[in-house]
């Protein structure tokens, strides 16, 4: 994996552990000799984790809408910067930039984001392996719910696999460099309408 792409909070959350966390992300991915991609901004958890990364001489490229870089506060110290007209324009550059994605906590936007990369792994758009980092169990109920939908037969167990979750960074990396997609040939199932 040359590059990650993070989705996470432009907030800080309620709790030290979120920005630790972040932290220590960065410092990992430098350790790996491997680049942040990220939504741009320089504010919460996105410049949180983008400063560490740039802290520990790492790359971080960040991809942030027009109207969101006032907002959002671009970060204008990144290695490299793009900034583009739509969310659709930012979330399709950042799937292209990336070998895999990550959700630290974050509100819907991280949700919107992350399970979008989900949506496309699942229709067979990317092989990327989709990781969540589960800090003080804060996508708990998420993953319950992934967990709720394939026992109510709206997910499939092979694709809420897609979906790895880990409380460390050190075990989410590892899940997601040993990641092999699987291969669901027919996901939907027209005998069941």
């Amino acid at each position: 994996m040359k590059r990650i792409c993070v989705f996470c909070g432009s907030s800080p959350g309620s709790h030290p552990e979120y920005r630790a966390v972040a932290e220590d992300l960065g410092a990992e991915l430098v350790r790996r000799k491997i680049g942040l991609v990220y939504g741009g901004g320089n504010v919460g958890l996105m410049g949180v984790l983008a400063d560490a990364v740039l802290q520990a001489g790492g790359e971080a490229v960040g991809v942030i809408p027009k109207n969101l870089m006032a907002r959002e506060v671009g970060h204008n110290g990144l290695t490299k910067l793009h900034v583009v007209r739509s969310m659709h324009e930012r979330k399709a550059l950042m799937a292209d930039l990336s070998d895999a994605f990550i959700a630290l906590p974050g509100g819907f936007g991280t949700l919107e984001e992350f399970c979008e990369m989900v949506t496309w792994a699942q229709l067979g758009l990317h092989a990327k392996p989709c990781g969540i980092l589960n800090v003080l169990g804060y996508y708990s109920p998420l993953l319950a719910m992934f967990d709720h939908a394939v026992e109510e037969r709206f997910l499939k167990t092979e694709n809420r696999e897609l979906v790895l979750a880990r409380d460390s960074v050190e075990e989410l990396l590892r899940a997601l460099e040993e990641w092999c997609p699987a291969r669901v040939e027919k996901w939907l199932d027209r005998e069941t309408r």
